[in-house]
C-alpha cells in the first residue's frame, strides 16, 4: 500500500427519530456538499478512512467513480460485523473494507470498530460533518488518541459538528471559517494537512 497521509472522516445525516439537538440544527444540503468536496479534495492526494455510514458512503462512491484515477489505495472503509445484514451495496465499490468483530451488543461492537479504526493510522487530520452521537463519540476518542492532529468540525453542517465546534473552538483555537464558510473546497485546502 503506498505511503499516503491518512485523513479521518466522521459524518452522518441526523435521523429525526433520534435526539432533536442533531436534527434541528442539521443543514442537509451542507452535509452532502461538505462530504462531496472533502472526497474530491482528499481522494487524489491522501487516504480517506471512515466508518461506513449508509448515507455517506454513496457520496464518497460517486466522487471516487468521477475521479480520473484508481482510488482504491486511497480509501479504507470500516464496518462492524454487527451490521453485516444491512451493509450498503455501495460498499462493493471499495476494495479495502475492514470488518471488525461483532460483539454481544450494538454499542460494544461500535466501540470496538471505532477503537480499531482510530488506532490503525497516524492521522494528520480529522473532519466531522453533520452527525449524531456517534460523531461526538468518535471526536472525543480521536482527541485522546491524536492530540496533535488537526481537528476540523465543520460547524456550518450543523448537528454534532456544530456542537463539537462550540465545545472546542476556544481551547483548540479553531478557525472562524468553520462556522461561516460554505465554500468547502477552499476550506479544506486551508485546513486539511496532507503531509
Amino acid at each position: 500500500m503506498p505511503d499516503l497521509t491518512p485523513i479521518f472522516l466522521s459524518a452522518s445525516v441526523p435521523d429525526p427519530d433520534r435526539h432533536p439537538r442533531y436534527f434541528e440544527t442539521a443543514d442537509f444540503v451542507a452535509i452532502r456538499e461538505a462530504v462531496r468536496a472533502l472526497a474530491a479534495f482528499v481522494l487524489p492526494r491522501a487516504r480517506l478512512v471512515w466508518g461506513g455510514h449508509p448515507a455517506i458512503t454513496p457520496i464518497i462512491r460517486a466522487v471516487a467513480e468521477a475521479v480520473d484515477l484508481d482510488v482504491q489505495e486511497h480509501v479504507v472503509l470500516y464496518q462492524s460485523d454487527f451490521f453485516r445484514d444491512v451493509f450498503p451495496q455501495d460498499n462493493d465499490a471499495f476494495a479495502r473494507i475492514q470488518v471488525t468483530e461483532r460483539l454481544a451488543t450494538r454499542d460494544e461492537s461500535l466501540r470496538l470498530m471505532r477503537d480499531e479504526m482510530l488506532g490503525a493510522y497516524p492521522f494528520s487530520t480529522a473532519l466531522f460533518i453533520g452527525g449524531m452521537e456517534g460523531v461526538e463519540d468518535e471526536a472525543e476518542l480521536f482527541l485522546r488518541r491524536h492530540p496533535h492532529a488537526a481537528f476540523v468540525p465543520v460547524a456550518t453542517t450543523g448537528a454534532a459538528a456544530r456542537i463539537l465546534y462550540d465545545r472546542h473552538a476556544a481551547r483548540l483555537r479553531l478557525s472562524d471559517a468553520l462556522a461561516d464558510q460554505y465554500a468547502y473546497g477552499a476550506l479544506f485546502r486551508d485546513l486539511v494537512r496532507l503531509g
